[in-house]
């Protein structure tokens, strides 16, 4: 076996997260190889980003208007695609133990596709940024709102850090989206706007409805509606009697969560563990 069918039988095989992996490597190879042999030739660069990153200006999107999602695939160096792939690897694992991979790439899209829209108003708002040209790349838009959105369900989950000990997971988050607020006058700004952009996202939509049972798409409708009863689903039915009866399934997931909440991942009964993996397979 070759070492392109390795790659296509691991592609296949793999869960969400590796595939966005796969596809933002092989996107950032075939752009880093396509600006390589238009150098040779004198060209300016590759067309790669010229059509596909997002630009700062509103009046591109007329012409190009799958930028706003395309640009979470791109990346501008080694560095920034590794740093990108490893925190999707692993806050993508984490997201996946309590929401589905369905819900994992809603989330990676929808994030992109928010924090392009807060990187186009700061842009063309805020005086700073007049007289300049930018454009964005990268998946970290999509990554942010993974990890905030994780975070807000799951705020005092515990990581054991090597050197540090346990810190509770929106602490990491606090510092991610509060290292963006910092840089929004540095060099990246465009890309902290992105950032925070993404994290807003997470946050609002498990805020609204974390429940899994609840699509991304009627979570971000039901953002501008007044809220009643939060991180509940309310299931219709024809007959009055079945609206009545309580989700004995939903209600022991709501049990273990609150003890991860509490105390932990790892206080969970094996039994515990069990009923809330297969749930998240559902």
């Amino acid at each position: 076996m070759n070492i392109i069918q390795e790659i296509k039988g691991r592609y296949i095989s793999g869960n969400i997260i590796e595939k966005l992996i796969f596809i933002n490597i092989g996107v950032f190879v075939f752009a880093l190889l396509l600006t390589v042999f238009s150098k040779l030739y004198n060209g300016e660069g590759s067309f790669i980003a010229d059509w596909f990153a997002l630009s700062d200006n509103f009046n591109s999107m007329l012409f190009k208007p799958w930028s706003i999602i395309s640009y979470g695939f791109l990346h501008a160096g080694f560095l920034h695609i590794l740093f990108n792939c490893i925190g999707l690897y692993f806050i993508g694992n984490l997201f996946l133990q309590y929401f589905s991979e369905k819900q994992l790439l809603s989330f990676y899209l929808l994030g992109t596709f928010f924090g392009g829209v807060l990187y186009l108003l700061s842009q063309n708002y805020f005086p700073l940024f007049q007289g300049r040209s930018s454009s964005l790349v990268g998946a970290s838009a999509g990554v942010s709102a993974i990890f905030v959105g994780v975070a807000t369900y799951i705020p005092n989950y515990e990581l054991k850090i090597r050197f540090i000990g346990y810190v509770k997971l929106w602490y990491l988050a606090a510092i991610w989206v509060g290292l963006d607020v910092l840089g929004l006058i540095g060099t990246n700004a465009g890309g902290n706007f992105a950032h925070i952009g993404g994290a807003l996202f997470g946050f609002l939509y498990v805020k609204r409805a974390s429940n899994k049972e609840i699509t991304v798409f009627d979570s971000i409708g039901s953002l501008f509606k007044k809220k009643e009863k939060p991180l509940q689903t309310v299931y219709k039915s024809t007959e009055k009697k079945a609206q009545r009866q309580p989700n004995l399934e939903q209600q022991e997931i709501n049990e273990i969560l609150d003890k991860i909440s509490k105390s932990g991942y790892d206080t969970l009964t094996k039994s515990e563990k069990e009923f809330l993996f297969k749930q998240g397979k559902k």
